[in-house]
């Protein structure tokens, strides 16, 4: 019978991607059943009890330990790693001295950061970027904060209402700093990648993008043409809409206008509101420096705006690279017409496939629907592998896998099997592929398990898309 351990622990917050890479370092472990160590908000707490673990009261603010082994040895083994564990993150993530007495303010931790730093003068704050990556709710102070004390924030948190967003983009114009997000899920500053970031070679392209992975498939494609970036500043995916009217945008494309690193200009975007577009559009004009516009649902895609950026440096457009599945193209299951579903993580990459395809079922589970209180699926794919499972004969699925620092250490790992067990049944799986050759997971091991797996793999989420509407009938 096996022996349970949960834990509420009080006054200790880490960020879900840091917990779920905790949670899965503990599912490894020799004896260990199930591992949840998370912030107890509502949705985890209903996640541990569906796995039958007695839960005692905990709020949002407290840390939930639920840990299931084979016996008792097993369970006080995983305890004593997981101490290990968060130790480690508070070290890493605050530095020694304040994993023993952490801030309590950004503006406390910028304080302490500068009063460390080489050569600065007692009392001094440096300017810096703050990267604020707590739950949505209380996003808005901390970014308030960083932004008083007169520093750029980039924030990863979603769940942010729009108009505390609109609030925090006018107060950093007001005091001359930028804000990137809310749900900014992707930044390259001077080469350090910030959030889910790629490994990019440098260059003379910068990047302002209302979409992090539209962001990551251009810069990748642009990294496998030899072509680098100087910077990618996101702006969060609601920057382009009426309501924000493009604030972060228009202080974003100035900053890159006036860096001499920078030659050239890429502006990536879901469909953005008219009016805005238009205010985007005029100010383009203005620039010294050439700007490449995509707006997804004007026409172009993704793919074709990074060929036109290395037409516009006089590069070569090269085949992308693209992995046919193993044992030949996969075939439909007869007997039923079947749906083309598209199975994504990035919300971009769902939009450009949705419009390219012309047809189909397609859901984004980055969305903030899917992700409050659960780790992205850039990291955690277990909603798209339920949704991969339930694909029936006779549909078509489309998925796409990002790499880079802060996705899943190995996605193959987990899609392969179900990819396989799809195709076995007659359902044809097509994955894009987003990463560069330099990424951590290694872009061709990646693509030789999926395709092993059955999948056919393109690094072109476009050609990925036209090439599932093919498979699917719809085009």
């Amino acid at each position: 019978m096996s022996d349970d351990l949960v834990q509420v622990r009080t006054g200790v917050y880490h960020d879900s991607v840091s917990l779920m890479r905790v949670s899965q370092a503990l599912s490894g472990l020799p004896g260990v059943e199930v591992a949840v160590v998370a912030m107890a908000t509502e949705l985890n707490l209903g996640i541990a009890a569906e796995l039958g673990f007695a839960l005692p009261g905990a709020g949002p603010a407290d840390l939930l330990v639920a840990l299931r082994a084979g016996d008792g040895t097993a369970v006080a083994r995983a305890a004593a790693e997981l101490d290990r564990l968060l130790a480690d993150l508070s070290l890493r993530t605050a530095g020694p001295a304040a994993a023993e007495h952490p801030p309590r303010t950004v503006r406390s931790a910028l304080r302490a950061v500068a009063g460390a730093g080489a050569g600065s003068a007692a009392g001094e704050e440096r300017s810096a970027l703050v990267l604020i990556s707590v739950p949505g709710p209380h996003a808005f102070a901390e970014a308030l904060d960083a932004i008083e004390a007169g520093h750029s924030v980039m924030i990863f948190s979603d769940n942010v209402p729009v108009e505390q967003e609109v609030l925090l983009k006018r107060r950093a114009g007001e005091l001359g700093v930028l804000v990137m997000g809310p749900d900014c899920g992707t930044a390259v500053i001077g080469g350090a990648g910030l959030g889910f970031a790629n490994v990019l070679r440098p260059g003379p392209v910068g990047v302002v993008a209302a979409s992090g992975t539209g962001a990551q498939q251009v810069t990748c494609l642009l990294d496998l043409a030899g072509v680098g970036v100087s910077h990618v500043l996101g702006v969060g995916g609601r920057d382009l809409s009426a309501e924000v009217g493009g604030i972060s945008t228009l202080r974003a494309l100035d900053a890159l206008d006036a860096d001499p690193a920078t030659e050239l200009i890429v502006l990536i975007s879901k469909p953005a509101a008219p009016e805005t577009a238009q205010a985007v559009r005029e100010a383009v004009e203005k620039l010294a420096t050439p700007v490449v516009t995509s707006f997804l649902g004007s026409g172009d895609d993704m793919t074709a705006a990074a060929e036109t950026v290395l037409r516009a440096l006089g590069k070569a457009v090269p085949e992308w690279p693209s992995w046919p599945a193993a044992g030949g193209p996969p075939r439909r299951a007869a007997g039923r017409p079947g749906r083309l579903r598209g199975i994504y993580s990035g919300g971009t990459l769902c939009t450009e496939a949705r419009l390219t395809a012309g047809a189909g079922e397609f859901t984004d589970y980055g969305d903030d629907a899917y992700t409050r209180g659960r780790a992205h699926p850039m990291i955690d794919p277990s909603l798209r592998l339920e949704a991969l499972s339930a694909a029936a004969p006779g549909d078509v699925v489309l998925l796409d896998v990002v790499l880079g620092h802060g996705a899943d250490p190995d996605p193959a790992a987990r899609l392969a099997p179900a990819i396989a067990a799809a195709v076995s049944r007659g359902v044809p799986v097509v994955a894009a592929l987003v990463g560069s050759e330099g990424d951590p997971q290694g872009l061709g091991a990646q693509a030789e398990a999926l395709r092993a797996a059955g999948a056919d793999v393109f690094a072109s989420n476009a050609q990925a898309a036209r090439h599932a509407a093919v498979l699917a009938g719809a085009r």
